[in-house]
């Protein structure tokens, strides 16, 4: 029997590494990473039916555990803005974000 390929591997690859890189975004990469879980988890019961028919599961596994890892650190970034909104307060921490950005824009964005 010819193996066939679990569905949208690539595209928990992507979303993975996407909200990976998206976590610095106050967390917004948490959007794609969950996604990529969900899909990825779908994709693993799929396989555990009929594990023999299927031949890129090391893919799948590779995109859920990125996935995981970047679920764990968006929460974690969730966590950081609440928590420093809630010490600082919005309005010190935009005033300190408008001062540091007019001093970069003053510099001409040279270190």
């Amino acid at each position: 029997m010819e193996q066939q390929k679990l569905p949208n591997a690539t595209m928990i690859i992507v979303l993975s590494i996407f909200g990976y890189l998206c976590c610095c975004f106050a967390g917004l990469g948490i959007i794609p990473s969950a996604i990529a879980l969900v899909m990825a988890n779908k994709a693993q019961k799929i396989n555990n039916e009929n594990p023999e028919l299927y031949d890129n599961f090391s893919t799948i596994k590779t995109g859920r555990i990125v996935a995981i890892i970047a679920v764990i650190l968006n929460v974690l970034m969730i966590i950081n803005v609440i928590y420093t909104l809630a010490t600082v307060g919005w309005s010190d921490w935009s005033e300190e974000f408008s001062r540091k950005w007019q001093e970069g824009m003053e510099a001409g964005g040279q270190y």
